[in-house]
């Protein structure tokens, strides 16, 4: 699980991703985090909107083999209340 701000939100195929800046240490990070296609995430209700840079988020992750700052989507609280998720 991820705390940070979104610092960008990319709508595009074959897959969206998330950019996320994380304080790890006293220091910025940043981790890449790809989600499915717009096609997939907008059948359960998401939107390119649905994430903007300054977002505060909670973002549930399955992290790289490789242990590099970013891994896969499983969910995210944001602070204003919302939840994304993968399906609805």
């Amino acid at each position: 699980i991820l705390n940070g701000t979104v610092s960008q939100f990319r709508w595009s195929n074959p897959h969206c991703f998330i950019k996320l800046k994380v304080i790890d240490k006293g220091e910025a990070v940043e981790y890449s985090i790809e989600a499915p296609s717009p096609n997939q995430l907008s059948g359960a209700g998401w939107s390119a909107t649905s994430l903007k840079a300054g977002d505060r988020a909670r973002i549930t992750i399955q992290p790289l083999r490789d242990g590099s700052k970013g891994g896969s989507f499983v969910r995210a609280a944001l602070a204003d209340g919302r939840t994304l998720a993968l399906a609805n």
